[in-house]
């Protein structure tokens, strides 16, 4: 399945009603305990405190997405999380490749805080190349591993 990059601000979410609906989805098939409140307000509050959201896209559909606030030097990532029915796939992998992609190509470092992480969250990220940081308080990407992502 070959997913390609998109990002969602608030300005897609606002026109697209498509987008509306697949993000939406995406972040009901979510555990509730591993948002900080319900799906809709959560994406509503990212996007309105401008954040994005970096998304898997296929056949016009988003599958997947991380929530995104972009600084300076770094992209800080959070709330990963794929359609359920698209699970077990190697979409949320190939997400992360694509988001690592775009964030060496602006020369921005990736980081996603430890705190939030369960186990298999942790276990992902070290496989994809990411290592703690800060003392664990953070993983960033280390750009010489994984496939030099």
């Amino acid at each position: 399945m070959a997913v390609t990059l998109t990002e969602v601000d608030h300005g897609c979410w606002e026109t697209h009603d498509q987008v509306k609906v697949d993000l939406s989805r995406i972040y009901h098939d979510a555990p509730s305990e591993r948002l900080p409140q319900n799906a809709n307000t959560f994406v509503q509050t990212h996007l309105n405190g401008g954040g994005v959201f970096c998304c898997a896209l296929f056949d016009d559909r988003l599958l997947a997405a991380v929530s995104v606030q972009k600084e300076a030097d770094a992209w800080w990532l959070a709330y990963f999380c794929v359609r359920k029915s698209m699970r077990r796939r190697g979409i949320g992998s190939r997400l992360m490749a694509l988001i690592a992609e775009a964030a060496r190509e602006q020369g921005r470092t990736l980081r996603v805080e430890a705190a939030q992480l369960q186990l298999e969250d942790q276990l992902l990220l070290t496989r994809l190349g990411y290592r703690p940081k800060a003392g664990g308080v953070y993983f960033e990407l280390n750009p010489l591993a994984a496939g030099g992502y």
